[in-house]
């Protein structure tokens, strides 16, 4: 089975790339490598490679830059994914598609199910709700969303990344406790679309670690297990704030928590693990990587 990639230098692609399934082989695609806002090169390019199936990893992720940048926003978010949808409906392919849970508007109490009403509340939101509404459109019958949240991992820039960046930086850190949801590791959500797509999945499904944390306290988790690896040296204060304290160009969900209810068997022998565990894991093998 040949499986296209979109979005190879991203945290999720990255993560694919190290996952060696048997019987599966896996071709990731760049910008340069392929032209998301011209189906003609869509066809040609998923023709010439014989794909079967198509994870599109590729997303406009700078929350705060989108919402004075709706134009580029919207055409990688919202456009390309509509023209995927369209190209692997004509070759007859299955299609995963990556959201995110900035489709809701965080006003729950509880966790949020897949078939809950979206009311995004940013441009990025808004530009990935589209999406999953032309996919919906186009080519419900061969295709699956996975929606997730706070996605991290070594490669690339992440909250993880952030805080250990910062501690070198910083006598304190401040981080805003008013907002919870669930880290996600991508090596974690990279098993469950290579399960997605090898098993043709079809409908909207939630994948991120189990538990839930605000984002203090998922700085505190990464200072204490950064430090027990070696990875950080010392400890530095960190804070817990507000939203108002932090203000920000979009708006972000104070309760982003997704319900996953089902998925022991929709997604049966894909691994997953509480948050905590999984960054630890995730810290252990970046400080090996980085003493190599």
């Amino acid at each position: 089975m040949k499986i296209v990639v979109i979005g190879k230098s991203g945290q999720l692609a990255s993560e694919i790339a190290r996952l060696k399934v048997p019987q599966i082989k896996c071709v990731f695609l760049g910008r340069n490598d392929i032209d998301l806002l011209n189906t003609t090169n869509i066809l040609n390019k998923l023709t010439e490679l014989g794909a079967n199936a198509v994870i599109n990893a590729a997303a406009y992720t700078a929350v705060d830059r989108a919402e004075s940048d709706q134009k580029n926003v919207f055409n990688i978010n919202h456009i390309a994914v509509e023209n995927l949808a369209n190209c692997c409906k004509t070759l007859a392919i299955h299609l995963v598609q990556v959201s995110t849970d900035f489709v809701f508007n965080g006003r729950n109490c509880t966790p949020y199910c897949v078939d809950d009403t979206k009311d995004p509340k940013s441009v990025y939101g808004q530009s990935k709700a589209n999406a999953e509404d032309a996919l919906l459109a186009q080519y419900q019958q061969n295709s699956c969303i996975i929606r997730t949240s706070w996605v991290y991992s070594s490669f690339g820039n992440n909250f993880v990344k952030t805080i250990i960046r910062l501690h070198s930086q910083k006598d304190k850190l401040s981080i805003i406790a008013d907002q919870v949801g669930s880290p996600s590791c991508a090596k974690s959500l990279a098993r469950a679309c290579l399960h997605a797509s090898t098993n043709g999945l079809k409908g909207t499904f939630h994948w991120t670690d189990l538990g839930v944390a605000s984002w203090y306290d998922f700085a505190v988790a990464i200072q204490e297990l950064a430090l027990s690896h070696n990875i950080l040296n010392k400890a530095i204060p960190i804070n817990p704030i507000r939203t108002t304290d932090y203000p920000t160009a979009a708006q972000r969900p104070p309760y982003s928590v997704l319900d996953k209810t089902g998925n022991n068997v929709t997604f049966s022998g894909v691994s997953v693990h509480h948050w905590r565990t999984s960054l630890n894991n995730m810290l252990a093998n970046y400080a090996k990587d980085q003493h190599e």
